[in-house]
């Protein structure tokens, strides 16, 4: 894992041991910059079941003005501040050790995007979703990843899917609140 452009271009990546953590793959993290290319400059990011980081850390490596870091595995969230010194964004990033339903409840921040990435088999792709959509800007993204056998809900809360991409056993689904950020 490595994050592939911008002000940390190269810096490589560490992830948690075990089966716990599924990094995503580096062409669909190609695949998924360059749907969000445009949208990224100068916002706020929810990088939510985060494992790594390394969606929200290549989001800030790629202008993002912020980004907030939750995962529930205390390994996870170790990892994921050895990742932001070795990246460089100690003052860019807050990290949080909660569920992701803990997290939605009590924050009071509003993100442009969120990346939603949870255990394939846990059915939390919904919920987490539907658990995020308060903390959201006017014109938020939600990217979430999930397995091609899983079809997400065409809308909710007022997003609606804008894009789906499949790579393999991946696919990425992007949903947006309004026209553009």
């Amino acid at each position: 894992m490595r994050i592939i452009t911008g002000t940390a271009r190269g810096r490589r990546l560490s992830a948690p041991e075990g089966r716990d953590v599924r990094p995503t793959p580096e062409r669909v993290k190609e695949g998924l910059f360059s749907a969000l290319q445009f949208d990224i400059e100068g916002r706020r990011v929810l990088d939510l079941f985060a494992g790594s980081g390394q969606l929200g850390l290549e989001a800030l490596s790629r202008g993002a003005r912020s980004a907030v870091f939750v995962d529930s595995s205390d390994e996870s969230v170790k990892n994921i501040r050895k990742n932001i010194e070795l990246t460089g964004f100690t003052d860019k990033a807050q990290v949080f050790l909660s569920d992701y339903a803990a997290f939605a409840a009590s924050s009071r921040d509003i993100f442009d995007i969120a990346f939603l990435d949870p255990p394939y088999s846990a059915g939390l792709l919904m919920p987490a979703l539907k658990a995020v959509l308060p903390l959201m800007s006017d014109y938020g993204v939600i990217v979430c990843e999930h397995p091609p056998e899983i079809i997400p809900e065409q809308s909710a809360g007022g997003l609606s899917i804008r894009r789906s991409y499949r790579y393999g056993k991946v696919t990425v689904t992007v949903y947006r609140k309004g026209e553009t950020l």
